[in-house]
């Protein structure tokens, strides 16, 4: 399969097409919204079940088959926003404040491309490491305080009223890490037998979830759209071109190490996401001054519907290309 019929079938799984049609809902003005809470609600089980799935395969793997992959996810995360800060401060002329906010949300990660770009493998039947979702719980955290790091070097007058203690408690016992963390915990230990108790909520209605919080995810980058115009020619040209350049290396990482094709297509595709669930919450405590209008338009109306569309199937043809395939 090539490029192009690779690509022609991501856009036709249904989480792409559910996140096209909320993107078209806001478009045309229709009053289609989700409930109050739903939102929430749906994200808490999203990171709940890739917590507890991958904890269950976690217990299945041994220290020495997994040893090397957390240390490359530990390597990306920290590079990644280090070359991120330097490329927005030198190159795009962008403030320490909104460059750090950047920094943190790029080197962070998304569990919902995360989880979009497991289903692509799955349905062109490519396996891959049952660790994975270890590696996206240990890539959440370590990026936003290497981002946080650099402008506490570099303080504003506003960062300085933040207290790391303050920026520490929000980062772990924020919801995204506490049910990745925790799910993984609970699926490690209960192992096999447990999995066999939670399988029928989170297993099996999970790809259905997915599709109605990208449905969401359409309708909230679908007001997004507008703000594209004020993101500026450098802004939309990092979205795109840093992702591609940062997914290279976590591939080229995961070959290195050993990975197969389909976990290193996994991490690179985890390099090269950006998060909008941990990163935002943490930066809006510890850098107010950053203006979510960028950091949230390239992260969510740039970033995500190009990893979506054309970087998925992207990201797997250089894999291939990598493995030989």
């Amino acid at each position: 399969m090539d490029i192009l019929q690779s690509l022609v079938a991501n856009l036709q799984t249904p989480m792409f097409l559910a996140f096209a049609l909320g993107i078209i809902a806001t478009l045309v003005k229709s009053d289609l919204k989700f409930p109050d809470g739903m939102y929430a609600g749906l994200t808490i089980y999203l990171l709940f079940a890739i917590g507890l799935k991958g904890g269950v395969k976690l217990s299945n793997t041994t220290l020495l088959e997994f040893y090397k992959p957390a240390i490359a996810a530990l390597i990306l995360c920290i590079t990644i926003p280090l070359l991120a800060y330097t490329l927005l401060t030198k190159f795009g002329k962008y403030d320490k404040a909104n460059a750090a906010a950047l920094a943190a949300h790029y080197g962070s990660v998304s569990a919902v491309t995360f989880s979009e770009a497991l289903a692509f493998l799955d349905s062109l039947h490519i396996n891959y490491e049952g660790f994975m979702p270890s590696l996206l719980a240990i890539m959440e955290i370590p990026a936003i305080l290497v981002a946080l790091l650099l402008i506490k070097m570099n303080p504003t007058e506003k960062s300085e009223e933040s207290s790391w203690g303050k920026i520490l408690h929000e980062l772990f016992t924020g919801k995204g890490t506490l049910l990745l963390l925790g799910g993984l915990i609970i699926g490690m230990i209960s192992g096999k037998k447990g999995h066999e108790q939670f399988a029928p909520l989170f297993e099996t209605p999970f790809r259905g979830m997915l599709i109605l919080f990208l449905l969401e995810v359409g309708i909230v980058t679908g007001r997004r759209l507008t703000d594209l115009k004020k993101a500026g020619v450098f802004l939309i040209g990092f979205g795109i071109l840093f992702p591609i350049c940062t997914a290279m290396f976590g591939l080229y990482l995961g070959h290195f190490i050993g990975l197969s094709m389909g976990g290193a297509m996994i991490l690179g595709t985890l390099s090269a996401s950006a998060s909008y669930i941990a990163a935002p919450a943490a930066v809006r405590i510890a850098i107010p001054e950053a203006s979510p209008a960028i950091y949230l338009t390239a992260s969510l109306a740039i970033t995500f519907p190009f990893n979506l569309s054309v970087g998925l199937p992207l990201y797997l043809a250089v894999s291939k290309s990598l493995y030989g395939v």
